[in-house]
């Protein structure tokens, strides 16, 4: 008889939610129930796509009894407790790495599950890439021979710790990059040879985080298992994307790129001399032709739904649902990984971290987004002009200790009317730099506009003086090289537009209305590319990256691009909160014209010596491929709601339209930087963009 699939509950709607949702969705094996999230329209967002009920709180969903296990996929210290609730309940468990804080946490998680008769299963989601079952079949067939080193790299740029957000929990303690990352290269190690003896642990490459703390961005790992040597590397610069192992042996070296999903075995052949080099280049020559085909072809006749990375999650949900469990994810590996995360830790010099300013605050000014990459900005140059700040975030952790005693970070959501209200009490100013990227216009409506509106009632409830919202420049038809964008440009048809410049259009049109009619103080910005100290290499207003070395520019790149520096956008803004001919205008941010697409990438070749590949982009190309997938997402996968946007809105990502910033220089007094070196050195040389 048939087993019935089992009912799975997802626990956190994160990003990583949906690569499980889709794993689930695949399998025969189960079924997404339900989708819990304190964020109730972020689970409600999510469960509409998988038929599944959302719930705002585990409490909710276990008492409705509608799954019989869940993936417990929320903020790592978070893993413990919500798993010993749900075993408690009854429930099969998978944790997501790292499963928990400590080897100790994964013992009672383990121990718990025992007593309670019921599964526990770890979310080492490479184990299960197809390439790693080959190479396990070659190394226990002995193809590879008596093994002697596995050198196991995770080099892949975290953007976070060069320009935020910096309160997540990967960044709150100098531990929690090795507990976050290191379960990727410490379970192939563990599943491949068997339990570490860690030797010693280096870490390199420190970068200071804003408010003091530093932080290691190069980790090397030196183990034993048995007498195999194993090196495990992390680098989270702007590197070269490698993830992969190297397993040399007696018979051959076999290399693995797990996030590829690739196996090219290097091996001695039987010729001469003359043949003997090149048959063996041949051969990985022919390996690596096999790899690329067999990939190529895979994800084409799935439309992308099998990806290495979306392969991963299906091999390990089957692995772990299926009629057998897998004990590559069984509760005694998921010890081992993180023993071995724990052994090194123990050799982690004493970390330095951030020291508290001493001092309460007694902020007039708010900043909502005040931890993204502008606000933080804004929030420093307000303090450095004598204000005090409250910022509103998700958590409460934020990057301002070396000046908290004029910055306190509160978390209140903003779909809370009333607390929004509250936390407004006192001020003279908000400064909303809020932002939601959505997927659905009625996504974007709820999330986006209406959080525009919820903010500015709080505002006029608690009567604030002045709130200043940021709109986007990308709500502009910037199509036509002829037209000169001014503050007086209109929008023009938004219909077909992309939802991020339409709904920040939208907000700015709801925003405007409340003004003339409800008396609402608002200003509106609208900043350029920014660019500037904090902010990311890998800018998608430029172009799209194909990782830190390879990027394809909207158009050809030669016209000159609306850059302008973070500290001058902040300036504006706060020259907004502070001159009353402000109210009622709009004012778009853009710097003195100084670089176009190329020269952006010619100036950072000429100041960091890094050469990026950069290629000009086909507009009408970038149009046809989206129409392909446009058609694809609503006539073959069945998604509703999916946005097409028109050719004119491509066009305008190349920003072919020249902007006028004569009305902030004549109402607000701003002087954005005028010398292109300068420009170039705060923009580009003082950046810090590739975190070295």
């Amino acid at each position: 008889m048939a087993q019935s699939p089992k009912r799975i509950g997802i626990i956190g709607a994160g990003y990583i939610a949906t690569w499980h949702a889709d794993a689930l969705k695949a399998s025969p094996h189960a079924v997404v129930t339900a989708i819990c999230d304190l964020s109730l329209a972020a689970a409600q967002d999510l469960a509409t796509g998988y038929g599944a009920t959302a719930y705002g709180s585990v409490e909710e969903m276990l008492a409705a009894g509608t799954v019989d296990a869940v993936h417990i996929l929320t903020p790592p210290d978070l893993h413990r407790p919500i798993a010993l609730q749900c075993i408690a309940a009854g429930l099969d468990v998978l944790v997501e790495k790292p499963v928990a804080e400590s080897a100790a946490e994964v013992a009672e998680i383990a121990a718990a599950a025992n007593a309670a008769g019921v599964q526990f299963a770890a979310g080492h989601n490479f184990l299960a890439v197809p390439a790693y079952d080959r190479l396990k079949r070659m190394v226990q067939d002995g193809r590879i021979g008596r093994l002697s080193a596995l050198e196991v790299q995770w080099n892949l740029p975290l953007a976070p710790l060069r320009s935020g957000p910096y309160g997540l929990w990967l960044l709150r303690d100098a531990k929690n990059l090795l507990l976050e990352l290191g379960p990727h290269p410490f379970s192939l190690a563990v599943d491949l040879l068997g339990p570490l003896t860690i030797k010693q642990l280096e870490v390199n490459q420190p970068i200071t985080l804003p408010g003091g703390a530093v932080r290691h961005q190069g980790w090397r790992i030196l183990a034993e298992a048995g007498e195999v040597a194993v090196t495990l590397n992390l680098s989270l610069v702007e590197t070269h994307d490698d993830r992969s192992m190297t397993l040399r042996g007696s018979s051959g070296v076999a290399r693995m790129d797990y996030a590829a999903d690739t196996l090219v075995v290097s091996s001695d052949n039987a010729a001469d001399l003359v043949l003997n080099p090149f048959l063996k280049q041949m051969s990985l020559a022919g390996q690596h032709l096999r790899e690329g085909v067999v990939n190529a072809v895979r994800q084409l006749v799935s439309l992308n739904q099998k990806s290495p990375y979306g392969l991963s999650f299906r091999g390990m949900v089957d692995a772990v649902w299926g009629a057998a469990s897998d004990s590559r994810f069984g509760p005694d590996a998921a010890l081992q990984v993180m023993q071995a995360i724990d052994d090194s830790l123990a050799k982690l010099p004493t970390p330095v971290e951030a020291k508290p300013a001493k001092g309460t605050p007694n902020p007039t000014v708010m900043v909502i987004g005040g931890t993204g990459f502008i606000g933080r900005n804004l929030t420093r140059r307000l303090v450095a002009q004598g204000y005090d700040v409250r910022v509103l975030s998700r958590g409460s952790h934020g990057p301002f200790d070396d000046i908290a005693d004029h910055v306190e970070t509160v978390a209140v959501s903003l779909r809370d009317l009333a607390g929004l209200t509250q936390a407004m009490q006192g001020m003279d100013a908000v400064f909303n730099l809020a932002k939601s990227m959505d997927t659905t216009w009625e996504a974007a409506l709820e999330n986006d506009v209406g959080t525009a509106l919820r903010v500015a009632e709080a505002a006029q409830a608690a009567g604030v003086k002045r709130l200043i919202y940021t709109g986007t420049i990308a709500s502009y038809d910037m199509s036509d090289p002829e037209q000169v964008i001014t503050e007086h440009t209109d929008f023009g048809d938004m219909s077909e537009r992309n939802l991020y410049a339409r709904s920040k259009a939208e907000c700015e049109a709801r925003l405007l209305d409340m003004h003339r009619n409800q008396g609402l103080p608002l200003v509106i910005a609208r900043p350029g590319i920014v660019i500037g100290e904090g902010g990311p290499l890998q800018h998608w207003g430029i172009g799209r990256w194909h990782g830190a070395g390879a990027v394809r520019i909207w158009g050809n790149g030669r016209n000159i691009l609306p850059f302008v520096l973070a500290d001058d956008v902040s300036d504006g803004l706060i020259q907004m909160m502070v001159n009353d001919a402000a109210v009622g205008q709009s004012f778009n941010l853009i710097g003195e014209p100084m670089l176009s697409a190329r020269g952006y990438f010619d100036a950072i070749h000429q100041s960091l010596g890094a050469r990026i590949k950069v290629k000009p982009g086909h507009l009408h190309v970038f149009w046809a491929a989206d129409a392909v997938k446009y058609a694809l997402k609503t006539k073959v996968l069945r998604r509703h709601g999916v946005v097409r946007p028109s050719l004119k809105d491509w066009q305008s990502r190349a920003h072919f339209s020249p902007f006028d910033n004569a009305h902030p220089k004549a109402v607000l007094g701003w002087r954005p930087e005028a010398d292109q070196q300068w420009f170039i050195e705060r923009g580009i040389r003082d950046a810090n963009l590739f975190g070295l």
